[in-house]
């Protein structure tokens, strides 16, 4: 048996809720369904209505009908029983067979729906299996609940390894002292400092990013005078549960794997909070940033082509906020600029600088990336288009062949261009054939993502092939594109800086990027 689609509908011929199973176009469905209501006689429970190409199986529900159409090689038996298991999950889900009530809980029953059809074919499944599996929680939130627990506990074994140490040195250190007032204060303070504490959702330890983020003073008092270095380098306590606990979790992460689930690697915080808070090396950045909406048809054409660019800036010292500088840019058609508010736009408009209205006031210091101006490109045409991508899907008996090229333009050298084609949902991994570059299937979005890591003089065209069951050429769009580049379109920069305050120069870092809000072939 194979299910085409899986319907309810009115007996007017409006479809409330409607699934499809089959690689057929949308316009054929609805045509299926439009006709249906004139082939039905009346005064049947139930039956079928065959036509030259589908067989409709059908089911009244009050003033509604739970439809199936199939095709006529399929078993009416096992069309029959498909009905019937649809027909009892519909008032499981929605206790009022109307049709305002149908359209309420459409998601809840699509869902239900695929849990008892797979592909088109009938799952072995009862009423109660189907809600039990709609209601399962994720692996993902499984995993993150394990190991934010996990994240907990190696936090208190901390604290209570800490307050032993500290207790312990407290002692003695004061044994010629009462001892209840010294053994009160450590727990106390390892207990305030404790609280102050928060944990990391993506490390191993605290909010400060190390595994042991206790404070530098708690650190500093629990080593007791006298004692050797052997014993601070000893294992801590409860190494063996943390090592179990450990070991648990990396089992149940390559279980996953196993099952082609993509598991993110946690980063240790302290690597990504020392890069993000670094300083500039120099006392004035710049930052030119061009971010491109390009939409491009499939058959030729672009129907969208939109750049937007921003200058940013950022000051580490009030005594270099006062300057002013010279843009440069190349003289392209469409190029519009809007200047901040506080930029003497008069200044800008007839010389090209900017600077503040005020000359007595410095630029903002200590803010990260302050917008100095900003600017536009409209109306470009295809042949300034960075880069563009073809997909020939072409059917060929059960098999559907997928040829998909690059060309890129001599303008910018992109980075990081990954290159991502939806796929019609898979029980295998789509065959690559041939690629110029790397290739990876995400099982979850069913989508096949092509990586460039560089394309440059050496490779300004590039193709890829695979195959994949027969599936509708259109199922295969949009194609997502995302890359970088060093380089814009407006060619803005930033050629020299003139201090308003001394004679001596100011120095001057800028950085330029061409990066992709949205880019696509529809």
């Amino acid at each position: 048996m194979v299910v085409l689609a899986a319907s309810i509908i009115t007996k007017s011929g409006k479809a409330l809720v409607s699934r499809q199973y089959a690689q057929m176009s949308r316009i054929r469905i609805e045509g299926l369904l439009a006709a249906f209501p004139k082939l039905v006689g009346t005064g049947k429970q139930h039956t079928y209505i065959e036509t030259d190409t589908v067989r409709y199986v059908y089911q009244p529900i009050e003033a509604l009908y739970l439809l199936l159409v199939t095709n006529k090689q399929s078993n009416i038996l096992e069309d029959l029983e498909t009905l019937r298991l649809l027909s009892k999950l519909v008032p499981e889900y929605s206790p009022s067979l109307d049709e305002e009530g149908i359209c309420k809980m459409a998601f809840e029953l699509i869902f239900a729906f695929d849990e008892a059809i797979s592909l088109g074919q009938k799952e072995n499944v009862t009423v109660t299996q189907v809600k039990q599996y709609c209601e399962m929680e994720s692996q993902e939130e499984r995993l993150h609940k394990m190991v934010m627990q996990s994240k907990i506990n190696d936090t208190k074994d901390v604290m209570k390894r800490k307050a032993s140490e500290i207790d312990k040195s407290k002692i003695e250190k004061g044994r010629g002292d009462k001892g209840g007032f010294m053994s009160m204060s450590g727990p106390r303070r390892i207990e305030s400092s404790f609280s102050d504490m928060s944990i990391s959702s993506s490390g191993t330890g605290f909010g400060s990013g190390s595994g042991f983020g206790l404070t530098t003073d708690l650190d500093s008092s629990s080593k007791p005078k006298g004692r050797s270095s052997a014993s601070a380098a000893a294992p801590p306590k409860g190494l063996g549960m943390k090592l179990g606990k450990t070991q648990r979790t990396n089992q149940f992460l390559e279980s996953l794997k196993a099952e082609g689930e993509v598991i993110l690697e946690d980063v240790q915080p302290s690597v990504i909070q020392s890069k993000s808070s670094l300083p500039p090396s120099d006392p004035v950045t710049l930052t030119i940033e061009e971010r491109l909406n390009v939409t491009i048809k499939r058959d030729g054409g672009v129907s969208n082509f939109d750049v937007q660019g921003t200058l940013f800036l950022q000051i580490l010292n009030e005594e270099d906020g006062f300057i002013q500088f010279q843009i440069e840019n190349q003289d392209v058609p469409g190029l519009s600029f809007k200047t901040h508010p506080n930029i003497n736009k008069e200044l800008f408009n007839t010389q090209h600088i900017i600077g503040l209205k005020d000359p007595n006031r410095p630029f903002p210091t200590g803010q990260n990336d302050v917008g100095l101006m900003k600017w536009r490109v409209q109306g470009m045409d295809e042949a300034s288009l960075p880069l563009t991508v073809n997909c020939w899907p072409s059917v060929s008996r059960n098999e559907t062949f997928v040829n998909i090229e690059y060309e890129a333009s001599d303008m910018f050298d992109l980075r990081n261009v990954v290159i991502s084609i939806p796929l019609p949902a898979l029980r295998e991994t789509p065959n690559v054939r041939q690629i110029d570059g790397e290739w990876r299937y995400d099982t979850r979005n069913s989508t096949l993502e092509w990586s460039i890591l560089l394309i440059d003089q050496s490779n300004r065209s590039g193709s890829m092939e695979f195959v994949v069951p027969p599936a509708d050429p259109s199922s295969f769009f949009p194609i997502a594109i995302r890359f970088a580049a060093a380089n814009t379109f407006s060619d803005v920069k930033v050629v020299s800086i003139t201090p308003l305050k001394g004679d001596a120069s100011t120095k001057f870092s800028q950085r330029t990027q061409l990066i992709t809000d949205t880019y696509q072939v529809v």
